[in-house]
């Protein structure tokens, strides 16, 4: 069911994957079938127009230059050169207007579903999926099936056409000479058959490759900060050289089948013309054809012997849009993430109670990152989890918003399985601020007010940038909250990101908050800010604090120690600190490295 009213969306594309790659790029034009059909038609009507012209052109030479007609019979030859040439004209641009629209039209539909389909995986499928990947099937993939509607697929139509109404008319010519223009047709073929198999393997490795590089690419374009700190351009360049010149090989691989297949097919045509014309030359000679019948003859010949030339080259580029089809309906084969599904959905907003019963959770199987689970969280209180990295603080959150699913176990909210609520209600009813914010190339007012469904006046923008101490930091800018950020906001650092990100929060105003270590990047002083606005706006809210600094959790009213996927310690900080374990061993090392260090900086301000 597609939840878009927009009109790309008519067509659950999904439905139209087939194991037959051409009937799914039949099943792909639904909507516009009709008027490719027309495109065909005619083209058919611009086949005949051109055939008729050489047919018209016999009568010229045999009735006119030869019997010395130049009366009526030349009138009738002119009129009816003109009249082909404009029915030609007229039915091959009709074509390609009606080949253009319908290929455009659903390339533009399939792009349009691609990115929506995409966005409406599971969160699990993109964490999978390599990004360059998906842009590469997101775009050359779907110009690939472009070009296939637009030029191979009308293209090897034209060809069968002209095949046809031209061996039609060279049998009324003379039944002989058409079926010595033909004998090579079937060897053509077989060399096309041949090679399209073997493009069809080269063209899918390299379209692999090309998306291989295009997530090296990404990846090291998103990570230039560290690349550039760590002094790594020697050793990315060399990396994507090996992949350049991986792609460099399959491209050349795939140029050689082509380099192939064209003198081959080039041998064969020739040989067919020139015995094509030497026997109607010698039968001419004989008096068996006339001239004129001649002549139009080697004019039919020629738009038989070399279509089929061409027929087997589009045969072989056809292989580029069924393996482009093929990568792009891997991609809508895939199961969206029902939004939707759910057999409760309160009148209002959650209260926040949350019990975790006996919850287990793996990405893989037989390798748990979660082991029961148990602990019970009441509205408005604030749980603390604490741990080594990969210790599993960051899966279980992601349980919340049902990124993922418990494996075993039940999780309740306010007394209901949480997977009992629709997704979409239950992330409207979260607010995330992840270790690692994301903001868009957009401005800091869109940024903010990302995660708002309704409109939303300047002084609630202006509020939520205050709790999250970043609107002094945003005034100073020239064009205030109209600024645009760059990429991944690459004009902020990274603790005006981590504010920003904690507004669009803060605005969004859940019922349930999840601060994924937030004040990882900021200094103490500003951490001190956001802590005072997060205390205030923590009210009645139920929060759950991923944090590596035990200053972070203290006043948490639960913390939880995790430890390879379990929780070892569980209480409050009180309790915890006076009890022996993990947790005391990390607030007694870090107390005692933030006293060395106040006291290594009083020394050096003395």
């Amino acid at each position: 069911m597609l939840v878009s009213t927009n009109p790309y969306y008519d067509l659950d594309l999904k439905k139209t994957i087939s194991k037959n790659k051409l009937v799914g790029l039949w099943r792909l034009m639904k909507g516009y079938q009709w008027m490719y059909l027309g495109a065909i038609a005619a083209l058919a009507v611009a086949t005949v127009a051109r055939t008729g012209i050489y047919l018209v052109l016999r009568r010229f030479i045999d009735n006119v230059i030869l019997a010395g007609n130049f009366g009526t019979e030349m009138i009738f030859v002119v009129l009816s050169f003109i009249g082909y040439s404009l029915l030609q004209g007229s039915f091959t641009f009709l074509s390609g207007w009606l080949a253009s629209k319908t290929s455009e039209s659903v390339t533009r539909r399939l792009r349009n579903y691609v990115f929506d389909h995409l966005q409406r995986l599971p969160y699990s499928y993109h964490a999978e999926a390599q990004t360059g990947d998906l842009i590469s099937r997101s775009t050359s993939d779907v110009d690939a099936i472009n070009r296939f509607f637009s030029e191979q697929a009308i293209g090897i139509g034209r060809i069968l056409l002209m095949f046809i109404v031209n061996i039609i008319a060279l049998l009324q010519l003379n039944t002989k000479l058409a079926l010595i223009s033909i004998i090579a047709i079937p060897a053509i073929i077989a060399v096309s058959i041949f090679f399209f198999s073997k493009v069809s393997k080269a063209y899918e490795k390299y379209q692999d490759q090309e998306a291989t590089l295009s997530s090296r690419l990404q990846e090291n374009l998103t990570g230039v900060r560290v690349v550039k700190a760590f002094v790594r351009q020697g050793y990315e360049s060399y990396k994507f050289d090996r992949e350049n010149w991986e792609k460099f090989r399959l491209g050349k691989q795939l140029l050689t089948i082509h380099s192939t297949f064209w003198p081959i097919s080039d041998i064969i045509c020739g040989l067919q013309m020139l015995g094509s014309f030497f026997a109607g030359a010698m039968m001419a000679v004989n008096g068996e054809i006339s001239v004129g019948t001649y002549i139009a003859f080697t004019a039919l010949v020629v738009w038989i012997i070399w279509p089929m030339r061409g027929l087997g080259r589009l045969i072989v580029q056809t292989s580029t849009g069924m393996v482009s089809y093929k990568r792009v309906a891997h991609i809508l084969e895939q199961d969206r993430e029902p939004l939707l599904e759910g057999s409760y959905t309160p009148d209002g907003d959650v209260q926040g109670e949350l019990i975790f019963n006996h919850v287990f959770f793996e990405y893989e199987k037989d390798n748990p990152v979660l082991e029961d689970i148990s602990f019970e969280c009441k509205p408005g209180n604030v749980i603390a989890l604490l741990g080594s990295t990969g210790s599993g603080k960051t899966s279980l959150v992601n349980l919340l918003p049902r990124f993922y699913d418990p494996t075993q176990g039940i999780i309740t909210l306010d007394g209901v399985d949480i997977t009992d609520y629709p997704r979409k209600y239950l992330r409207s009813q979260i607010g995330i601020v992840e270790q690692e914010p994301f903001l868009f190339s957009r401005s800091i007012k869109e940024n903010i007010t990302y995660g708002v469904h309704r409109e939303v006046s300047d002084e609630e923008v202006i509020q939520a940038a205050r709790f999250a101490a970043i609107h002094d930091v945003i005034e100073e800018f020239p064009k205030g909250y109209d600024t645009l950020v760059g990429e991944r906001g690459v004009t902020l650092s990274g603790g005006q990101k981590q504010r920003v990100a904690i507004a669009r929060a803060l605005l969004k105003n859940p019922r349930i908050l999840i601060l994924d270590d937030s004040t990882s990047s900021v200094d103490t002083e500003t951490e001190a800010q956001i802590r005072g606005a997060l205390d205030h706006l923590m009210t009645d809210r139920t929060t759950f604090i991923i944090a590596h600094r035990i200053q972070s959790v203290m006043k948490a009213d639960l913390i939880l120690v995790f430890d390879k996927g379990k929780i070892i310690q569980q209480g409050t900080h009180d309790s915890l600190v006076k009890a022996d374990g993990m947790y005391r061993e990390i607030f007694y090392i870090q107390t005692r490295i933030e006293v060395e260090l106040e006291k290594e900086i009083a020394s050096v301000n003395l």
